[in-house]
């Protein structure tokens, strides 16, 4: 079959569908109800006898009135509910759901909605149809009018689903499929029984994820081709019975499958000819399958893979066939455990070269084991639920709720959050048990207004939303809003335990945003492009990260969408040990990062897919992975859109960390610029090549080897411009990435790189303290209407920014300040350093001055000996910042200790001076000390002087060269540090070295 063609759909006999028939009869009459009562909603609109003309007797037509319920709420609201009680409604024509319309029912059970028998039209095949049928439900773009083209669902509907309803299809549909489901992210089918009968299948198209869903005969439960966007397909706690061909027939769906229990099928996953299919399944179930349990097409080849993992099967003979080879992987008994079957190009390490083969792990069991607990918590019972409008909140998005909503989360365990937007201006705190449930993620959010006080100004991170510590928090179908001026933000901090469950949930601020019918369009709700101005927002990347689990947070994450562009990273992962499982995140449009796991362990990471897009994320680095054990990641999907114009190194970079698997990645575009490797290895400087791959496993052993003395060791690569570097007295070495706004460390004992922190102010030169705090200059850019005591937040140039032309063409308004953290936990550190006079330490341990400054009106002896007013105190209350303009250009800082000699660059006419320093930290004496100097130099215990000027000229103290150290990069900075502080560490463009001098 070649590519884009149609599915051709195949009968198979009578008597085959009347053994399944009779399997499954006693086990499809309907799973337990989700929502046993009515909500109250003001905005919702509920499909009943007094708003519609309708009886739920299942046997009066309603299709004409379902259609007109599903286009008010579309029409009336633009997104929202529509709430289906309980009943049986008879249809006979296809339903159209447009985008962000989903169908709820409630009642003690389900609603039950019936395709009526012999329905017009779903006897024959539609040859004209991509799926070759017709369909109860049919998820659209938009609606159309009768008689025009159908705008089939596509990778821009969002929000779309069906829960806690049941379909059923009656006899004389031979043709009839429950739904077609071709959308994109927080769109899914939930709590539904399918009972398919005679008809076609339950889902033609999948898209983004479903969750308990059923399917009870069929000639397919599913069958399917790639989803809209080209992703991967999550399913959660699934059962198939009796369908007549196979449970699923598919094609680069990317199927990525968790608890799926099957029965009494011929096969339970078959793969087109011709096609490949990225097939994860994990605690799954296979019992009676007659035929070959998975049905591979396309042997190796490297798009093709199958990984399998603790899948208990019965009466299943054949696990595996391949349909070009015709051979067959048998079962290893009447009962057994395939606890690892991995087919497809593999990699056993980082430094091994990929190979196809098979891995096959089976053991024969006795009698069945018990069925995987499933890890989504139940909702409690919705007697329980408080309504938070009901309570006294607005939700109209111009109303401050936060006391309302606080108020009700130290009251209430469990509370509904009836659609609307509800603003607050401090953080809400969770208490350990406290749900928030809402039932969709645009019409239902938290939103703060732009320059709102608590999350605005220079400050660490300040949560939107924060769970409890450990706790057993829910949080599902609501969305959180940071708007676009809140440099402070985080949508979330969520610190709640293993047990504890966010769904559904949406962070808003790119992509996917939408405005209510009638209302004006502003930046709450709407999404980044709003602003854009020369293909840009000058407020992208300016709030902290999105999604922040840390401080031994973990649990269960489905359904999320982070594609906030004015975030640092739509999710960071940190400092916790506490499982995690993630399934279906979609993270995208960030400017420099996507997704951060730093300091992590035990988590499970299923159908993860990252975007990066033109204008925002060319130079995103989608992935780093920091120091973390002990993690999978399943069918990962890195990709770049169609509109990027410029290449990208890496889409992971990986720095330490071990028993990390990579199963099933896609690494792709439809360009020519796929990240050119899929994953990079900071401290090995070992590239993983192949774009497509099963399975890589990672055991990192490596560690930086000893250094002789005088060889030039390039410890890592891949910077856009490194600099600022600085040691502290534990001989670690810290740089950062100005632009990129990234700071690193060097471990002096074990030699290994990490990523500090990425913050969203630019670091723009970093020094130490006496106790080894980190301080940092950095560019503080005030906010267009955020108020300091009532006024504009405003800086002029200080009086010395006049000899340096430097001070014009749009480097002025902002302010040079200066943060501390501590190295070992900098997230939970950052503080601004305070300013106090010049002369109020005394005595000084060192004063931190511009080591290179660019003065073209030649005022340089001057400036250098200036005594300034001001200056920052470091915490350790002895190390001081002068207060210069020069620091909003300088790369990096030099130490001026009390009675020793200070040196710096004359940048601007190539010269590096010596000054003394008094007790107070003042600069005098200024001499001419050597005729080289651009970024920096540095001093080791001998007094020799070492300046960087396209190499590194070594002087001794009297000013005399002795030595030139040739580096393979132009040097940006320069610092002593190791173990025993005889190695100079060196910036370039580009890379870090060292080289030991003695």
């Amino acid at each position: 079959m070649k590519k884009g063609t149609l599915l051709v759909i195949t009968f198979i006999s009578i008597q085959a569908f009347c053994f399944a028939s009779k399997k499954t009869e006693k086990n499809n009459n309907g799973g337990k109800s989700i929502y046993h009562a009515r909500l109250q909603d003001s905005d919702a609109v509920y499909f009943t006898p007094e708003n519609f003309k309708i009886k739920a007797d299942g046997k009066t037509d309603v299709s004409d009135e379902l259609q007109a319920a599903i286009t008010k709420v579309k029409t009336e609201h633009n997104f929202g509910v529509l709430f289906i009680p309980e009943g049986k409604y008879l249809i006979s024509k296809t339903i159209f759901i447009p985008t962000a319309v989903r169908l709820i029912g409630y009642g003690k059970n389900r609603p039950q909605i019936i395709l009526a028998k012999n329905s017009p039209g779903f006897q024959t095949a539609d040859e004209n149809d991509k799926g070759h049928a017709r369909y109860m439900f049919w998820f659209v773009s938009n609606l159309s009018k009768p008689g025009d083209e159908v705008h089939d669902a596509g990778a821009s509907t969002f929000y779309s689903s069906i829960s806690n309803v049941n379909l059923k299809i009656e006899d004389g549909n031979p043709y009839a499929v429950a739904m077609r489901t071709h959308f994109a992210q927080h769109s899914f089918i939930a709590h539904v029984d399918i009972n398919i009968g005679k008809g076609l299948a339950g889902m033609f198209d999948v898209g983004n994820e479903m969750e308990d869903v059923r399917f009870f005969g069929g000639q397919y439960g599913i069958y399917t081709t790639k989803p809209s966007p080209g992703w991967q397909f999550m399913m959660v706690d699934t059962y198939f019975e009796g369908q007549r061909e196979a449970a699923i027939r598919t094609q680069e769906a990317g199927l990525t499958i968790v608890r799926m229990n099957v029965k009494h099928v011929p096969t339970v996953i078959s793969i087109n000819p011709n096609y490949h299919e990225k097939l994860f399944m994990e605690d799954c179930r296979f019992d009676g399958v007659s035929g070959p349990a998975i049905i591979i097409s396309n042997e190796d080849n490297a798009f093709n893979q199958i990984n399998l993992r603790n899948v208990i099967c019965r009466n299943v003979p054949v696990l595996a066939s391949y349909r070009r080879s015709s051979k067959t992987t048998p079962g290893a008994a009447n009962i057994y455990r395939v606890k690892n079957f991995t087919y497809g190009l593999q990699m056993d390490g980082l430094d091994t070269d990929p190979q196809y083969k098979t891995i096959n792990e089976q053991e024969p069991f006795a009698a069945l084991p018990e069925t995987v607990k499933k890890d989504i918590p139940d909702f409690p019972a919705i007697e329980t639920w408080a309504n938070l409008k009901a309570l006294g909140a607005k939700g109209d998005g111009v109303t401050d709720d936060t006391q309302t909503i606080q108020a009700a989360i130290d009251k209430y365990e469990t509370i509904y959050v009836p659609q609307g937007w509800y603003r607050v201006s401090q953080t809400i705190k969770l208490k350990p048990d406290t749900k928030l449930i809402g039932l969709n993620p645009i019409a239902t959010q938290f939103l703060i207004a732009d320059n709102t006080p608590a999350f605005g100004g220079f400050g660490g991170p300040v949560a939107l939303l924060e769970s409890s510590k450990g706790g057993n928090n829910i949080l599902s179908g609501i969305g959180i809003c940071t708007n676009a001026d809140n440099p402070r933000a985080v949508a979330c901090k969520w610190m709640a335990g293993v047990g504890s469950y966010m769904n559904d949930v949406k962070f808003v601020g790119g992509h996917g945003g939408m405005q209510r019918v009638g209302t004006p369009k502003s930046t709450a709700g709407s999404g980044a492009y709003n602003r854009v101005q020369n293909g840009m927002d000058p407020s992208w990347d300016t709030q902290y990260w999105s999604l922040w689990v840390t401080d031994g947070g973990g649990g269960t994450f489905k359904d999320i969408w982070s594609a906030n562009t004015y975030a640092t990273a739509g999710t960071y992962i940190s400092n916790t040990q506490t499982p995690g499982r993630i399934y279906a995140m979609s993270i995208e449009h960030h400017v420099r990062n996507e997704v951060r796991f730093n300091n992590v362990a035990n988590w499970k990471v299923y159908a993860m897919q990252l975007e990066e897009e033109s204008r925002e994320s060319t130079e995103c680095q989608p992935m780093e992975l920091e120091n973390s054990n002990n993690m999978v990641f399943a069918n990962l999907y890195m990709f770049r859109v169609i509109r990027v114009n410029k290449p990208a190194p890496y889409a992971i970079r990986k720095w330490g960390g071990k028993n990390i698997e990579l199963l099933n990645v896609h690494n792709y575009s439809q360009i020519k610029y796929t990240s050119t490797l899929p994953l990079y290895d900071i401290n090995t400087a070992t590239e993983v090549r192949p774009w497509e791959f099963a399975r890589l496993y990672i055991d990192d052993k490596a560690n930086a080897a000893e250094q002789q003395t005088g060889t030039i060791n390039k410890l890592a690569t891949g910077f856009e411009f490194a600099s600022a570097v600085c040691a502290d007295s534990k001989g670690n070495i810290y740089f950062s990435e100005q632009r990129m706004k990234r700071i690193y460390k060097w471990s002096a004992t074990d030699r290994q790189i990490s990523l500090l922190a990425d913050y969203p102010w630019e670091p723009l030169s970093l020094a130490c303290d006496k106790n080894d705090n980190l301080l940092v200059v950095f560019k503080y850019v005030p906010k267009p209407g955020y108020l300091v005591n009532g006024k504009p937040e405003k800086f002029d140039n200080p009086a010395d920014a006049a000899g340096t032309s430097f001070s014009g063409w749009g480097n002025s308004g902002f302010a040079s300040w200066a943060y501390s953290i501590t190295p070992n936990s900098p997230d939970e550190t950052i503080q601004k350093l305070k300013t106090i006079p010049m002369g109020q330490v005394n005595p000084v341990y060192k004063a931190l001055y511009p080591a290179h400054r660019w003065r073209d009106y030649h005022d340089f002896n001057a400036v250098t000996v200036n005594k300034p007013t001001e200056c920052f105190v470091a915490p350790d209350g002895v190390t001081i910042i002068p207060v210069v303009y020069d620091l909003a250009r300088s790369t990096a800082l030099a130490a001026a200790y009390p009675g020793k000699p200070l040196y710096s660059s004359d940048e601007y006419d190539k010269r590096t001076v010596s000054t003394t320093v008094n007790k107070d930290g003042y600069l005098s004496d200024l001499k001419y000390f050597a005729e080289r100097g651009e970024f920096a130099s540095a001093t080791d215990d001998k007094g020799n002087v070492y300046i960087a000027d396209g190499q590194i000229y070594v002087y001794d103290s009297a000013g005399k060269q002795i030595n030139v150290i040739k580096v393979p990069e132009r040097p940006t900075g320069l610092a002593f540090g190791g173990v025993d502080n005889n190695t100079i560490y060196i910036t370039s463009h580009n890379s870090l070295f060292s080289v030991k001098v003695k």
